[in-house]
């Protein structure tokens, strides 16, 4: 077992066999490690995935049964619940544009209805800390309602309600350490005043695998968070003397909406404005847990619950070594359509602008696409970075998620992660790259290479296509509008693909 797992105990069913569990968003931050530690402890997984092409990459694939279908489609609901003892509810409609609460209001019922059908004997749902007596955010109401309708479902229900959750990857530390790390010197909301206990992830992790074990009679809400107790801004400064930056100088002013502060937020980091505003939201109030009962139940780790330092401290390691399992951007966003690519059989026609480069290069097929894995991030697009850099400040300035979501590894891809405002929608290794952007704009695009091996010489040959679907009028003025550009950014790509930087 590992040290996050060490002195739980897993749930058997009556032959003695490890229970079934059922992780629902293991393409997500929380889920996709979830996975990881249930199988640790012996238990048996089902993963329940939009796209499970999605999750050929994980290092758990081999382990668990996937089963593929939309959470919203009562079929698929049931072919993913059918003979599951332990149920984990890990979704949510946090980055839609619109109507997310009662997105989440139908998600959660048709789950709970699907769970009761097919006898499941515990739910397991993570949701937020809920201040009594405060008026709550609507991200925070959605995540009580959601929590409300699995527990009066009548299958035995643990609701777990964090804070903010300290670990690589994660939204809220990323918004954490880059408005720590960026502004040395700040103006900020007054909500920096409030009172926040965070929790690590590998605490989460721990709650999360333990209840399953719980005994079934036992249903209800629980708090979870870490040992430490402070306001966002002593936060910030205990997260700047745990990266051994100078303490920060924060000023708070009363002045700063929440739609301003987001927007801030939504600059200063990578987390785009909509889920920004959503989070800032819910730091309206203070976030503090009531973890007793909960301590009751699950045993501490031997070492103890983690502080906010070491969570950092292992955050950040984690960081410099490549070493992050899962992150926030894992889940596309609402505004980027993952249906098949134009030009595919199944593609249903329309217009299409394309731009197509070939360049060939004595160097081996490997070579090259290791240069195209390593595309983007700290790395850049070739000598025409600045343009765009130029284009992600622009999406930023809209609302979208700009180029601050950066790559996982430096030098490698898997297949659905985010890399700058693009995701990674295919990979062939030495063959094959695709991208699709997740920027807004008014149609969908995609940015692919092809290495095709030279027949009559050494070498490999270089095809860079870009492929882009208009959505109306505004579609094909968009891209009469950034054509020039084209002109000036993927010869280079191309040629920076197949030879390298000269």
């Amino acid at each position: 077992m590992s040290e996050i797992t060490e002195g739980l105990k897993t749930l058997k069913t009556r032959t003695g066999k490890p229970a079934l569990v059922l992780v629902t968003g293991a393409t997500g931050y929380i889920g996709g490690r979830l996975v990881t530690h249930l199988l640790d402890v012996g238990y048996r997984v089902r993963v329940f995935a939009r796209q499970a092409e999605r999750l050929r990459d994980y290092p758990w694939i081999s382990k668990v049964e996937v089963v593929e279908g939309d959470a919203n489609d009562v079929v698929a609901l049931d072919k993913a619940l059918k003979s599951v003892d332990v149920a984990y509810y890990m979704l949510h409609a946090l980055n839609l544009m619109e109507d997310f609460v009662n997105e989440e209001k139908v998600l959660a019922e048709k789950f709970a209805a699907a769970s009761v059908a097919n006898k499941v004997k515990r739910i397991i749902y993570l949701g937020g800390i809920i201040t009594a007596g405060q008026e709550l955010s609507p991200h925070l109401a959605s995540r009580a309602l959601t929590g409300e309708i699995l527990r009066k479902s009548g299958v035995p229900t643990i609701e777990l309600r964090a804070g903010v959750v300290i670990g690589s990857g994660s939204a809220s530390f990323e918004m954490l350490r880059n408005l720590t790390e960026r502004l040395p010197v700040m103006t900020t909301p007054k909500w920096v005043l409030n009172k926040i206990q965070p929790i690590a992830i590998r605490d989460i992790l721990r709650y999360l695998v333990g209840a399953a074990a719980i005994d079934k009679k036992i249903t209800g809400a629980f708090d979870v968070a870490g040992p430490d107790l402070f306001t966002y801004a002593e936060m910030m400064q205990q997260y700047a003397e745990a990266a051994g930056l100078r303490r920060r100088i924060i000023i708070p002013i009363p002045v700063l909406t929440p739609r301003l502060s987001s927007g801030w937020v939504g600059l200063v980091t990578p987390v785009p404005f909509q889920l920004a505003r959503r989070l800032v939201d819910s730091l309206k109030n203070d976030v503090i847990a009531d973890n007793t009962e909960i301590r009751k139940l699950i045993p501490d780790p031997p070492s103890g619950l983690t502080s906010f330092k070491t969570a950092v401290q292992l955050a950040l390691t984690r960081l410099k070594t490549s070493n992050v399992q899962t992150r926030w951007t894992d889940a596309s966003v609402p505004y980027a359509p993952s249906d098949s690519l134009p030009t595919d059989p199944d593609w249903a026609g329309g217009s299409l602008y394309t731009d197509v480069r070939t360049v060939k290069t004595k160097d081996s097929a490997e070579t090259v696409f290791a240069r195209l894995e390593a595309i983007g991030g700290d790395h850049g697009y070739s000598t025409a970075t600045w343009a765009w850099q130029l284009r992600g400040l622009m999406d930023r300035l809209v609302g979208g998620v700009g180029l601050r979501r950066g790559r996982r590894d430096p030098d490698h891809l898997v297949v659905g992660e985010a890399l700058d405002f693009w995701r990674v929608e295919e990979i062939q290794r030495p063959k094959l790259l695709r991208l699709r952007a997740e920027m807004k704009m008014p149609g969908r695009a995609w940015l692919e290479w092809t290495v095709i091996p030279n027949e009559d010489a050494e070498g490999c040959t270089v095809v860079q296509r870009a492929l882009y679907m208009p959505r109306g009028l505004w579609g094909h003025l968009y891209w009469a509008a950034v054509f020039p550009m084209h002109g000036l950014v993927f010869p280079s790509m191309a040629k920076n693909a197949a030879h390298g930087k000269r």
